[in-house]
């Protein structure tokens, strides 16, 4: 995700750099075209100009409104999951009230541990990055029975309920505790399954494929327009339209999909870094990892 609301010159080109070549090279030909060829035969109307334009700019608005809807849900489903699971440590380090202090301290250890285990394993799988860093955070009898899942996140919920019914079995916690614990577990639950949703949820292929087109369409009849009246600077003024649109719907395309691994999207690895922070910090460890840091001379954190 991008934290500076500045970029400079060479930073906006290190995200544009083709799209500015392609249409360069785009509007240098269909200038030696309109000049050598099409001027004899045929004149661009201006109104063309204004017409394509404001039609443009309305799909372009679409497609950005809907990619932002799904991004901003992102953000708000993880950072439910940052409130859940500082409550889930919470819960379990509070409400156990087992007369064996030490063996209270090491299952809501396990359980807080597990915890993160989960966050690492969906941040790896709506990456589609594999990743083993949730392995420090798992027994290795549990390894061997997430590694028999499709979904290992949902496999590590699974364990999280066998263990949470054994504690209201045992007594353990009361009836009322269990009751709210386990709502935790079920908002885990949902969280997971809304962020495979989005992720899951192709945005409507059609929707980008013709606005990309009209915007190209858009950029060749505007430099045949202006080749008729200012030369050769409609090559730069071709670019400079065709830039402002293309680089606008690029932003929208950029948020489409909020957990790629993009400066543009969601910054899952300081999320769930923050949070393996907080909740070690509330199991007291002697051992605190750093939070991740910004990228590229602090322009932009994953």
């Amino acid at each position: 995700m991008l934290i500076k609301s500045r970029l400079s010159l060479m930073q906006i080109f290190s995200f544009t750099w083709k799209v500015d070549l392609l249409l360069l090279l785009c509007c240098t030909i269909v200038y030696y075209l309109d000049i050598l060829w099409l001027k004899s035969h045929i004149a661009i109307p201006v109104s063309i100009s204004a017409v394509l334009g404001t039609a443009i700019a309305f799909f372009v608005g679409f497609n950005n409104n809907q990619a932002y809807d799904r991004w901003w849900e992102a953000r708000i489903i993880w950072g439910g999951l940052v409130n859940d699971s500082r409550s889930w440590a919470r819960c379990l380090l509070q409400f156990y009230s087992s007369d064996n202090a030490e063996h209270r301290q090491t299952t809501a250890r396990n359980m807080v541990y597990r915890h993160l285990a989960f966050l690492y394993a969906l941040k790896s799988a709506l990456r589609n990055r594999p990743d083993n860093y949730y392995h420090q955070y798992l027994s290795p009898e549990d390894i061997e029975l997430v590694r028999k899942e499709t979904n290992i996140p949902n496999a590590i919920l699974n364990l999280q309920a066998r263990d949470l019914q054994k504690l209201k079995q045992t007594g353990t916690i009361d009836g009322f505790q269990f009751l709210e614990i386990n709502e935790l577990l079920i908002k885990h639950t949902d969280s997971m399954g809304k962020s495979e949703r989005i992720k899951s949820t192709v945005f409507p292929p059609n929707y980008v494929f013709f606005t990309k087109m009209f915007i190209w369409f858009y950029v060749i009849m505007n430099t045949m327009m202006m080749a008729e009246t200012i030369g050769a600077w409609s090559i730069l003024f071709g670019w400079a339209f065709g830039f402002v649109f293309h680089s606008t719907h690029l932003n929208g395309i950029a948020l489409m999909n909020p957990f790629e691994f993009s400066p543009l999207a969601m910054p899952l690895d300081s999320i769930t870094r923050n949070i393996e922070i907080n909740l070690l910090q509330a199991l007291g460890e002697p051992e605190i990892p750093a939070p991740v840091e910004a990228r590229a001379n602090g322009l932009y954190i994953m």
